[in-house]
């Protein structure tokens, strides 16, 4: 019989999706974290693993519900660039404030590892959301030149 290579993968951090009732772990839902990739299985005899890699994460947000913060828990919401994954959330895990803020350290460990750059900083002011550019112009208008007619492009517009 042939040996299973099996990778051992260190994990940082690792939860149950819970109930809002007590916040007990009564779920078939686990996440886990490692230094480079989010994984989630979700299942109990048929069992979906998903997995994204941390770099392709863009942004993070935490909501709680009046119940979630009664049972101290709350939900995680992931925006990535993965194909598969796309958005997600990791909902009603303990502790959420502190695996937000470790997720995010991570991610920016990830980010500058790979020399990721966030596209959102390349916007263009100008670019309309349809991505036309606006027209180009100075001030409110042409009535603000005194001399509208010259323009100095090195050929005739006639």
């Amino acid at each position: 019989m042939g040996k299973k290579n099996k990778t051992k993968i260190d994990i940082i951090w690792k939860d149950r999706k819970r109930t809002l009732f007590l916040g007990l772990p009564w779920s078939f839902t686990r996440y886990s974290v490692s230094k480079e990739r989010l994984f989630i299985s979700r299942g109990f005899l048929n069992v979906h693993d998903d997995e994204v890699r941390l770099y392709r994460v863009m942004d993070i947000s935490l909501t709680r519900s009046f119940m979630q913060r009664l049972a101290g828990i709350g939900t995680i919401n992931i925006c990535s660039g993965d194909k598969t994954m796309g958005d997600f959330e990791l909902k009603n895990i303990k502790n959420p404030k502190e695996t937000k803020e470790l997720i995010s350290d991570l991610v920016e460990k990830q980010r500058d590892v790979k020399r990721v750059v966030n596209r959102e900083n390349m916007i263009d002011p100008h670019m309309h959301q349809d991505g036309d550019f606006e027209d180009f112009h100075y001030g409110n208008g042409p009535e603000n030149f005194e001399d509208f007619g010259h323009d100095d492009a090195p050929f005739d517009r006639d």
